[in-house]
């Protein structure tokens, strides 16, 4: 939650991942936290792509249902290998696991985000999904990266930016405009 002395929220955030968090924090748009609480199984015969917009939309209309009145946003990521999702691990050795089943392997990260509008209408480690952080050590392990760094993390700035300005939600609303 903002201190007192910050500015007003625009947004709620849909996600107790202190990265996306940090990540809004980086292009300025004040906020406030409220995690979704949905059921995050994938179901059988889902696409990973599928699984990432379901979870991505389902959470920001759960955090919705709350009554919350700002917009909300929310996002999901999943790292994909031999078409298998791997999602949070469970404890240390399953992290140590998908980090051996990913090590010297090509693998994708997809990351779906999803606005819950103040109207109600949907716009388009081990707490991470594939047990790594490209911010963290994880890093030294990344040859090759191909997208969005910001996506990898868990929310895809350039998007995530895109989907606010169309919601009329600005990035740094407090910093000065080039020719005002």
């Amino acid at each position: 939650m903002p201190a007192e002395d910050d500015p007003t929220p625009l947004l709620c955030l849909a996600s107790g991942s202190p990265r996306r968090r940090a990540l809004l924090e980086q292009i300025g748009v004040p906020h406030v936290v409220r995690a979704a609480d949905i059921d995050e199984t994938a179901l059988p015969g889902e696409s990973p792509a599928d699984y990432v917009r379901r979870l991505a939309l389902g959470k920001s209309l759960a955090v919705r249902a709350l009554g919350v009145a700002l917009p909300v946003l929310a996002a999901d990521t999943v790292v994909v290998v031999d078409g298998e999702l791997l999602g949070k691990p469970a404890d240390e050795d399953a992290g140590v696991a998908m980090l051996e089943r990913l090590s010297g392997r090509t693998h994708r990260v997809l990351t779906a985000v999803a606005l819950a509008r103040a109207r109600g209408a949907p716009g388009e480690g081990r707490d991470k999904a594939g047990g790594y952080a490209i911010q963290g050590r994880g890093a030294l392990f990344i040859e090759h990266l191909s997208g969005s760094y910001s996506g990898v993390m868990g929310l895809p700035l350039f998007e995530t930016a895109e989907l606010l300005a169309e919601a009329g939600i600005p990035c740094w609303p407090d910093e000065p405009r080039s020719g005002a």
